[in-house]
């Protein structure tokens, strides 16, 4: 039976794996975050492939909608407070850089 193509490889070989109840919910949890098929996941953390969750990009999607809220503010405000709304903005692009990277954002020096 073949799947989809992987590059210009078919996918023609099938694997089993015995898991717990347990161990299989997990993967299928981990699969759907990461917005996968369990088998697609199992090869991309075998093989070394990066992964983006899916709630990541969802986290990152919310950061981004509240950063075009802060612009809003700030401009309505008539930018009355321009230095905190720019701290705040310049934070949240670093959490949104650290997401998209899997690095670990770094501490706000407040």
């Amino acid at each position: 039976m073949v799947f989809k193509k992987l590059g210009n490889d078919e996918l023609d070989a099938v694997v089993n794996v015995r898991l717990t109840s347990k161990e299989k919910e997990r993967l299928k949890l981990d699969a759907d975050i990461a917005g996968l098929s369990m088998s697609a996941l199992v090869r991309a953390r075998y093989f070394g492939r990066p992964l983006v969750a899916h709630a990541d990009l969802v986290t990152i999607r919310q950061l981004n909608r509240l950063t075009a809220m802060l612009k809003t503010a700030s401009t309505e405000s008539g930018g009355a407070y321009s230095a905190e709304t720019a701290a705040a903005i310049a934070e949240i692009s670093e959490a949104i850089k650290a997401i998209a990277t899997n690095k670990k954002p770094v501490a706000s020096k407040r």
